[in-house]
């Protein structure tokens, strides 16, 4: 497998560094080194990329606002000296942050995600892997994982916030968690279970979702950074 990719940075020795660790990538094929994002949105538009290495300090335009300029963009791995935008690197739904310097193996580890994500992508998402039906007082509610911001338990019950409403359901949190996808929350408390889409920021013992900061509790905090990365 051949992944085509391009070099976002206006520094030119992050960029020669990037090109000596291309070049020892076996499946890695470079496509373009730009300088800044406007040079790499027309290399997007004119060549198939697979996958956007970028920095995200530059000027006119910086990584993350590409990102948000572009309608659909290939898989992104961030290049970056401040690990304060890490959260919002994973909103973007980029593949991994790397944090400048970075060693050759973290290079690589992080281009193998890219890789075996290829691998394992489904031809087409099912419908039905997108919501739950949630028994809720004596109606079956529709929820949407992308809506929901965070689980709460309740005792025996548990409150399912989501962009629109609250839904109480009876169950445990544990039996609801069985039913999530891994890669889309993570159990943050024991009495939590967190959208990582929807954290806007961690900070200390908290998180930040939806304008409530809720807690992280110790055992479940390297979890949560894993899943972060």
């Amino acid at each position: 497998m051949n992944i085509n990719c391009i070099i976002v940075d206006d520094e030119p020795i992050a960029r020669d560094i990037l090109k000596n660790y291309i070049g020892q990538v076996p499946y890695l094929r470079l496509v373009g080194s730009c300088e800044d994002a406007f040079e790499a949105m027309q290399v997007l538009k004119a060549k198939d990329i697979d996958l956007i290495i970028l920095d995200i300090n530059m000027p006119r335009l910086t990584g993350f606002e590409m990102l948000r300029s572009l309608k659909k963009y290939p898989a992104v791995i961030i290049t970056s000296a401040y690990p304060e935008y890490a959260l919002e690197g994973f909103e973007l739904s980029v593949t991994d942050y790397l944090l400048k310097p970075f060693s050759f193996p973290r290079f690589v580890q992080a281009t193998e995600k890219v890789v075996n994500r290829s691998a394992d992508a489904p031809a087409a998402v099912k419908e039905e892997d997108l919501f739950l039906m949630v028994k809720s007082d004596k109606k079956l509610a529709k929820v949407f994982f992308d809506e929901i911001s965070y689980i709460e338990a309740y005792g025996n019950y548990i409150f399912i916030y989501t962009d629109q409403e609250r839904v109480m359901s009876k169950q445990t949190l544990t039996q609801f968690e069985e039913q999530l996808p891994v890669t889309k929350f993570a159990r943050i408390h024991k009495s939590y279970i967190a959208s990582l889409k929807a954290i806007k920021y961690l900070e200390g013992n908290e998180v930040s979702i939806a304008g409530k900061k809720l807690p992280v509790g110790k055992v479940y905090r390297e979890n949560l950074m894993g899943k972060l990365k």
